[in-house]
């Protein structure tokens, strides 16, 4: 029998850990995570709405610190799940930064959930948020949405803080847009239909390069992002069912989203160790064919299948 790639190992072992947010698997046989960098995929999920696959978030993790990129539905019980199933970075009171690729609903319902459930259960940060233009004005909208909870809460008989709540919008261009101690963020153009802007994001750590495509159609950043990267998340739709299509969807897809055929070229010219297919759009397509598609259409490096709350 042909040796599963560790990736693969890991991503099966936590998507079978139970059911629902909870694990009920004894702890001796959930996987363990030492230091260095983890991408763990939140939500793989489209706007359709499939129970198995939550809103599009990825969390890279460095040494026990998360970073998130996009915001989909689910995102903080998602990262209670992953927190119970023993990766690292998933303490709530402790996220407070999060990379938004574009302001499309399903990338960003999630964020007032993000701003104010970590806060309720007692992080004391401001939550810093990063995205393209339209961010400080969704960003205020929502603390004016939220504003009587605000108010009820800082001033009822609710033990809170009075600065957990706060997020703050940082609008960014491609470049490098953030670095700490751990970390060096660079955001960079994708294009993504009707989006002036829209962007993907490479995260540079002590030991890992890694490259989160958001919503792309192909294009020359995530090759000369990626470079031999160490993990590439990409988007990806099935070309085989594609055909099936109706004209009007062909149209958008094609111009917002990148085909298997397609990603295989990108994969090929980018040279990634390991390629993650998330967001994924099947139509139909069975998992395993779509990781097919991948390789017949040329890639002949290691490719996965991202699954929610699998680690790579």
């Amino acid at each position: 029998m042909p040796r599963l790639p560790r990736a693969w190992l890991i991503a099966v072992a936590l998507a079978g850990c139970g059911g629902g947010d909870g694990d009920d698997s004894p702890a001796a046989e959930r996987p363990t995570y030492g230091s260095g960098t983890h991408v763990v995929l939140l939500g793989t999920g489209t706007p359709n709405a499939e129970a198995d696959r939550w809103g599009p978030a990825t969390a890279v993790v460095v040494d026990g610190k998360a970073y998130l990129v996009d915001a989909g539905a689910g995102v903080v019980r998602r990262m209670a799940a992953a927190g119970r199933r023993g990766v690292p970075g998933m303490h709530l009171p402790d996220i407070d930064i999060v990379f938004i690729t574009h302001l499309h609903s399903d990338h960003t319902v999630g964020l007032p959930d993000l701003i104010f459930s970590p806060w309720v259960l007692g992080r004391k940060a401001a939550l810093e948020v990063y995205g393209p233009p339209g961010m400080l004005a969704m960003v205020g909208h929502l603390e004016a949405a939220y504003a009587e909870d605000i108010r009820i809460r800082t001033e009822g008989l609710e033990p809170t803080n009075d600065t957990g709540h706060r997020a703050v919008a940082h609008e960014v261009q491609p470049g490098r847009i953030y670095q700490d101690e751990r970390v060096t963020v660079t955001a960079f153009p994708v294009r993504h239909a009707s989006w002036p802007v829209a962007l993907g994001y490479r995260f540079d750590t002590a030991d890992r390069r890694i490259v989160i495509s958001g919503d792309a159609a192909p294009g020359e950043t995530i090759v000369e992002q990626c470079d031999a990267c160490d993990v590439l998340v990409h988007e990806v739709y099935s070309a085989t069912s594609f055909a099936r299509r109706a004209p009007v969807w062909q149209r958008y897809h094609a111009s917002a989203h990148t085909s298997t055929t397609e990603l295989a070229e990108i994969a090929r010219r980018a040279r990634p160790r390991l390629l993650v297919l998330t967001h994924q759009l099947l139509w139909g397509t069975t998992p395993e064919e779509l990781v097919a598609e991948v390789r017949l259409a040329g890639w002949e490096g290691e490719v996965v299948f991202g699954v929610d709350l699998g680690v790579y």
